[in-house]
């Protein structure tokens, strides 16, 4: 049986992260975006590992700024959508929902998960429970909608919800201590999201990353996922409301917030 990978969530740049993948039984390394280059080399140099193939996740400089640099020093292959190959760097292997891949000999498989920009892509690595979401579904919180519209991120969610819920979800920025100031205005009577934001809190205080999360929690917590419940409509005075209608307003609060 193969065991799951070994995953390192990496600071990079202010406030993003970066995933290094690895198999301790083969040695090699994968990394999920690139948002520079440097911290990414340096860590990888202090755990004596290689760098065999970058995954993106979608097109903007904070995701890819690090990937001509490390391709230059690792000559490794570059994974990414097919539909948004015009805005990535040269692609190895271009890809689309609905299709498989290799990651250091395990199966990952491409999600859609346009919103915050179109052909923003997710990768699901079901043997290692894990789903790399970048700026589509975030801890506590979900892209802002820059290209895509209010239903299709709300599609993508829907998507990455239908994942198993010990899921544990790689998402691209700290930002949920903020995110966790905006939930508790929409949702303030959940004792799970009180208890969250409490955690959080400490965990900010003591400099500890808050990402990765389980899908679990965010399912529980994160108002972004739970616009099709009666409670949240009804909190936001929008009972009877369709769900996109409510997550669409939602999202329209944060922007604001």
């Amino acid at each position: 049986m193969t065991m799951p990978l070994e995953i390192v969530t990496l600071p990079c740049l202010s406030d993003n992260y970066a995933f290094l993948l690895h198999n301790a039984a083969t040695g090699q390394t994968a990394l999920v975006d690139a948002p520079e280059a440097e911290a990414i080399k340096s860590e990888l140099d202090r755990r004596g590992w290689g760098l065999d193939q970058i995954l993106l996740t979608y097109h903007h400089w904070d995701h890819i700024d690090g990937v001509a640099d490390l391709r230059a020093s690792y000559d490794c292959q570059i994974v990414g959508a097919r539909a948004d190959a015009h805005r990535l760097p040269d692609l190895d292997l271009a890809v689309a929902e609905g299709e498989t891949f290799s990651c250091l000999g395990e199966e990952v498989h491409v999600l859609d998960v346009s919103g915050h920009t179109l052909c923003h892509i997710a990768f699901h690595l079901p043997a290692s429970s894990a789903v790399f979401t970048a700026d589509s579904l975030m801890a506590l919180g979900c892209g802002r909608l820059f290209e895509g519209t209010a239903d299709q991120m709300w599609q993508s969610l829907q998507k990455l919800a239908a994942l198993p819920r010990d899921t544990t979800v790689y998402s691209g920025h700290e930002y949920t201590q903020s995110n966790a100031r905006f939930a508790l205005t929409i949702d303030p009577d959940n004792p799970a999201l009180q208890q969250r934001c409490a955690a959080i809190d400490a965990d900010r205080a003591e400099g500890r990353p808050t990402v990765p999360s389980r899908l679990q929690e965010e399912l529980d917590t994160n108002p972004f996922l739970r616009a099709h419940l009666d409670s949240v409509k009804d909190a936001l005075g929008m009972g009877g409301a369709p769900a996109t209608k409510v997550f669409a307003e939602i999202r329209a609060r944060k922007d604001k917030f």
